[in-house]
């Protein structure tokens, strides 16, 4: 349920103020050992909001600290904490609270955790866990990665079709308390074959003595247990659903995906391409976790392609030594011809990209879309190009240059446009990651056909 959007900016900035405060106190009375005073504390604070703190504290206190909260509340926050102070609190597995805990938290949160720590840490927990919970994150691990049955939860509400209202509403009160979500209701015939979803709104508002088969919703949108999790974050955010049902290949409920998990999926992919555009291999990990010798590791992959494939314009210059020595001028705009061209492909691939991940973009509008981004690129180099022109005259006084500099500014800003803009499609057909495959790709495209159309003007301007 949204809040009223006037309560929320009064309590965005307050609850920065608030965590600090806690954490000020809480960190003071752990210093003290006064354990009683420092769990009082904890008790009217929201679980996300203790997270927050507990992730704060030094690490000697971070367990203390977690400690100190009731089960119940516990494997709340546990699930709002970083992976980082999960494994922390998991690691030397000399807790059994902590393994309880562990043992409680919804099936999906748990396979996120394990995703992440080493199989003989995994081999270990899985031992600790109750037979159910056993079995139920088994299943989820059976999966592929990074899709609807691997981030589903098997905890759901599930009724038959002959059901009558008064039959579900106590069967909801049964489990409701174990159960992730219970706002949609999914209905399935003997064989657990999904038939129809019913929201509890409508079942509330039944007779007590209506069947089910006859209040249901049967047009039910679902996806598949191999489904990519980012096409399930689109549907759910499509049809702003609170969860999704996930079947698997003979059409029988296995679990279902909710909204808080997509969330979390949607800041992930995020996440990714916005490293991508950097031309940084983000890996799946926690970036700023990550080993120092890592992060340079995987950044130091497209420094060295654009380091070996930008040494193409340096053949390009020595091509037209002859063209800078006749006006050693010209060599002084080239880095401003390259970065502004390079800045114009970075804009269009930047706006494509974006269009695909989102889906704005579709197969048809292609051409369209490329046409476009060229129609921009000949506005922005015609007005940047009577810029420079003036600008160029006016520091070297040549008009030759001046014009040399103007009209090859308009040429790589097309380039510019046109290659930032295909580019993200080519690669998207050829099933790369349009992200990490564009940014270096079109530097490079426009670095070197930028020096070899402005030197080629000028040798044409000089030989008039």
């Amino acid at each position: 349920m949204l809040e009223d959007a006037s309560t929320t900016r009064v309590l965005n900035p307050d609850r920065e103020e608030l965590q600090e405060l806690v954490r000020s106190q809480l960190q003071a009375l752990l210093a003290q050992s006064n354990y009683e005073a420092a769990k009082a504390i904890l008790i009217p604070v929201q679980p996300a909001d203790i997270a927050d703190v507990i992730e704060s504290l030094p690490t000697r206190l971070q367990v203390v600290g977690f400690r100190l909260l009731p089960k119940d509340k516990a494997i709340d926050v546990y699930e709002h904490l970083d992976p980082s102070v999960q494994e922390a609190l998991l690691e030397d597995f000399k807790h059994p609270d902590v393994l309880e805990i562990f043992d409680h938290i919804s099936p999906d949160d748990r396979v996120r955790l394990l995703d992440e720590l080493p199989a003989k840490i995994v081999r270990r927990l899985l031992q600790h866990l109750s037979a159910q919970e056993r079995e139920a994150t088994a299943l989820l691990l059976g999966y592929k990665s990074q899709t609807a049955g691997r981030i589903m939860t098997p905890e759901y509400v599930s009724l038959k079709e002959e059901m009558t209202v008064a039959q579900a509403l106590d069967r909801i009160r049964q489990i409701a308390t174990t159960i992730e979500t219970i706002y949609t209701l999914y209905v399935t015939d003997a064989s657990r074959h999904l038939s129809g979803t019913l929201s509890l709104r409508n079942l509330l508002v039944a007779q007590p003595t209506d069947i089910i088969r006859d209040i249901m919703t049967r047009e039910v949108i679902w996806v598949h247990t191999d489904t990519d999790q980012e096409e399930v974050a689109r549907t759910i955010q499509h049809y702003d659903f609170l969860s999704v049902p996930v079947v698997d290949s003979e059409q029988r409920l296995v679990g279902i995906v909710t909204v808080d998990d997509v969330i979390d999926i949607l800041e992930d992919e995020a996440t990714e391409d916005i490293y991508a555009l950097g031309g940084v291999q983000s890996g799946g990990d926690g970036y700023f976790r990550t080993n120092l010798f890592t992060v340079a590791r995987k950044r130091v992959v497209w420094l060295s392609v654009l380091l070996l494939t930008n040494t193409l314009t340096t053949g390009v210059i020595r091509a037209q030594e002859d063209v800078l020595e006749q006006v050693v001028t010209l060599a002084a705009f080239i880095p401003l011809l390259i970065d502004t061209g390079g800045n114009v492909g970075a804009q269009s691939s930047t706006v494509v990209i974006r269009g695909l991940s989102t889906e704005d973009i579709r197969g048809a509008q292609v051409w369209r879309i490329i046409g476009r981004e060229a129609m921009a690129g000949i506005l922005l180099g015609a007005a940047l190009g009577v810029v420079v022109t003036l600008w160029a005259y006016l520091l070297q006084g040549d008009w030759l240059v001046s014009i040399a500099v103007g009209g090859s500014l308009f040429a790589i800003a097309v380039l510019a446009a046109v290659a930032g803009s295909s580019l993200p499609f080519l690669f998207n057909l050829m099933k790369f990651d349009p992200a990490l495959m564009s940014a270096p790709f079109i530097t490079t495209a426009v670095d070197v056909l930028g020096v070899a159309i402005y030197l080629s003007f000028a040798r044409w301007l000089l030989q008039l």
